[in-house]
């Protein structure tokens, strides 16, 4: 048995199997039974009711965390002229704006978090897609990364100040980080009410019964703890 299973192993035993935990109760213990020497990140794990082959029960959509996920988020961004100037001054780390530019990502060059667009430059970062698709980093105006040159300041500042995508996977899952081990339990609970809040409002008009049947939390090499899913609806951010 491995050091690592030995760790996990000892982290499932402090859990009780069929306790649904309070948000915050829940939290805690995830913290708790952080083991690795990293800084681990949290996550919300949910099933959802949903199928996800039905068109109208898809959800894509975004959050911005109150505490954001405690990294410095990388920025792309594309656009010209003085969209490309507003991006350069909102703090935007490359701005793809030649064709030059355009040819190095896609010659690979992905070293950046979050990619934004202006809609007058999407035909051009349309030819990208083999290369920003796989790693989830092609625009789109669904999570609020494709905007008009106007917007561009405030597309940037979103994504640095913690602004996560959320989507259903093929399982009818929703998997989202809400920070790090790390952070104090107050903000991780801030995180999660907004997360919960953005989640409820995202239920997509085709789905039917049971939209959230579990809720989950674990840190990156933890073990999941199981959440009430009534007090993980009813969670409510202190951030105004």
């Amino acid at each position: 048995m491995s050091k690592k299973g030995k760790k996990f192993i000892n982290a499932v035993k402090k859990i009780e199997a069929e306790k649904a935990y309070a948000p915050r109760e829940g939290l805690e213990l995830v913290k708790e039974l952080a083991f690795a020497k990293f800084d681990e990140t949290v996550e919300v794990h949910f099933r959802t009711g949903l199928d996800p082959r039905q068109a109208d029960q898809q959800i894509r959509d975004t959050v911005v965390l109150p505490h954001g996920l405690g990294k410095d988020v990388r920025v792309l961004v594309f656009a010209q002229g003085e969209a490309a100037a507003a991006a350069r001054e909102a703090g935007a780390e490359f701005v793809a704006e030649t064709d030059e530019d355009l040819a190095r990502i896609q010659g690979g060059y992905t070293d950046f978090d979050v990619a934004v667009g202006t809609m007058d430059m999407m035909g051009k970062v349309g030819r990208l897609g083999r290369v920003l698709g796989p790693r989830n980093l092609m625009p789109n105006p669904k999570a609020g990364t494709v905007v008009q040159p106007e917007d561009i300041a405030e597309a940037i500042r979103l994504a640095k100040a913690g602004r996560v995508e959320f989507r259903l996977d093929k399982s009818a899952n929703i998997h989202v980080p809400i920070g790090k081990v790390s952070f104090s339990i107050d903000a991780l609970y801030d995180n999660m009410a907004a997360l919960m809040n953005a989640v409820i409002r995202a239920r997509p008009a085709g789905a039917k019964g049971t939209f959230v049947r579990k809720i989950a939390l674990a840190s990156t090499m933890g073990p999941g703890v199981k959440i009430d899913i009534a007090s993980a609806a009813a969670t409510k951010t202190s951030q105004v």
